[in-house]
């Protein structure tokens, strides 16, 4: 039962990861503008079926991984410019109606370009699998892992040790007051969006040698990083990334201690639970309004 349970639990954190790769690109948009970004799933698939396809026309992995998240990164910042910016003052209603409608629009391009077919990168170090202690674990695990924790920690220092990352935050706390000691505010919103598009994409290359990817692939994505992000407060960066592993380990334990057919329920049950006794999230500001 131990061994079972540290698989269970591996398994866990590696999904985890992935949910607050994304959880963390919609806390870094939403800090930036106050927009919840519905198509953040899609950048995941984006970055996964680029990569694919630039594989199979003969680049080598790393080139195509570099150059699908260039892609998706110029994607995320025609996003913003074409489709947020101009409506800028909207209601909450109106800008998420405008990014789900950007997630069906991506969709329907991947649909022309690549098809209904699941595609899949090749792992990026074999395929033999590792014994940790009692658990199982392929090596694209510890990619994803590994990958994930650099990310994360790149963005942390990136955040609190650079001007551009306070320069951002401070958009987050008081656009106003930003704007009124020379920041940049549409800048920075495009590097908001930039940023959560590479990570997206980042979290899609990742994941494309465990699952299969298609170009509905970011649907279930996006909803589990925006539930991470929920989870751990969604003005709190690294609070998506505690939500995202919290998710990750919670699906992996319901799927193999009760169905493998309740995990997205128990997922989405555990959201509820924390929005009903903390609604603004684990980690979340408890102020009604930023001041």
């Amino acid at each position: 039962m131990p061994e079972l349970l540290l698989q269970f639990l591996v398994t866990g954190i590696t999904v985890g990861s992935l949910y607050a790769l994304v959880g963390l690109g919609f806390a870094l948009i939403y800090n930036a503008s106050d927009v919840v970004n519905f198509a953040q799933g899609e950048f995941v698939m984006l970055g996964a079926m680029t990569a694919i396809a630039l594989l199979n026309a003969g680049m080598p992995l790393l080139l195509a991984a570099i150059i699908a998240t260039s892609l998706t990164v110029l994607v995320g910042l025609l996003l913003e410019r074409f489709a947020i910016e101009p409506a800028a003052g909207a209601s909450v209603v109106t800008t998420i109606i405008i990014t789900i409608g950007a997630a069906i629009f991506l969709r329907g391009v991947a649909l022309l370009l690549w098809g209904k077919d699941f595609h899949a990168l090749p792992p990026f170090s074999g395929e033999a699998p590792i014994r940790l202690g009692g658990a199982t674990v392929l090596p694209q695990s510890l990619w994803v892992l590994g990958v994930t924790v650099a990310l994360v920690l790149l963005v942390r220092v990136f955040l609190n040790r650079t001007l551009l990352g306070k320069a951002l935050l401070a958009c987050s706390f008081n656009r106003t007051a930003a704007q009124a000691v020379g920041i940049n505010v549409k800048a920075m919103l495009r590097l908001a969006y930039g940023l959560s598009a590479g990570l997206g994409a980042l979290a899609g290359i990742l994941i494309a040698p465990i699952t299969f990817s298609s170009y509905e692939a970011g649907v279930m994505l996006g909803l589990k990083g925006f539930s991470a992000a929920i989870v751990g407060g969604i003005g709190n960066p690294m609070g998506a990334v505690a939500g995202g592993l919290l998710l990750g380990v919670l699906e992996a334990l319901g799927a193999g201690l009760v169905s493998s057919g309740y995990k997205d329920a128990i997922a989405f049950l555990f959201v509820l639970m924390v929005l009903f006794f903390e609604p603004t999230g684990l980690f979340g500001h408890k102020a009604a309004e930023r001041v």
